[in-house]
């Protein structure tokens, strides 16, 4: 019979793994991109990150809280300790930035597009305030993920 625990740990571990390294993956060169202030450096990045958000990101925040709590039933955890709590939250407001996140990734796609298309090299007011929206709200989703890395490693008792 096949012990279940070590797949699903390895799962939830890869996964997370997956979550976070896209999620850096992408900010850090979106924010290269914008630096380059070249309409078509930018273009291309974002096209890319909202490919990349659909192929790995998605998927990956819809397996994290299954495998997450398949891996509290097998280890017996109540489902409402603290700590799990607090993660489940953390996870949460990192998803409600996420959301915003990817359709503002998708509006800078589309207006650098249109730069593009327009034969422009100027980026419109709105590319940067979606820009600046999108730069802050990574960094609620990044903590957030950060402590809860944490909260799994120690499991606290609070």
């Amino acid at each position: 019979m096949i012990d279940w625990y070590p797949v699903i740990k390895l799962i939830h571990i890869m996964n997370v793994t997956i979550l976070f390294g896209t999620g850096i993956g992408i900010a850090i060169f979106s924010l290269w991109a914008h630096m380059t202030n070249d309409v078509k450096i930018i273009a291309y990045t974002f096209k890319k990150t909202v490919l990349a958000d659909l192929i790995f990101t998605t998927p990956a925040i819809i397996i994290q809280p299954v495998s997450g709590l398949l891996l509290v039933h097998y280890q017996g955890y109540d489902l409402f300790e603290t700590w799990l709590c607090i993660s489940y939250i953390l996870y949460l407001i990192a998803g409600l930035c996420w959301l915003p996140v990817v359709w503002l990734q998708i509006q800078i796609r589309n207006i650098t597009h249109q730069t593009l298309v327009n034969e422009s090299q100027q980026l419109p007011d709105k590319y940067y305030n979606f820009f600046y929206i999108w730069f802050i709200l990574g960094w609620p989703a990044f903590i957030g993920l950060m402590i809860t890395f944490a909260l799994m490693i120690y499991k606290p008792n609070f």
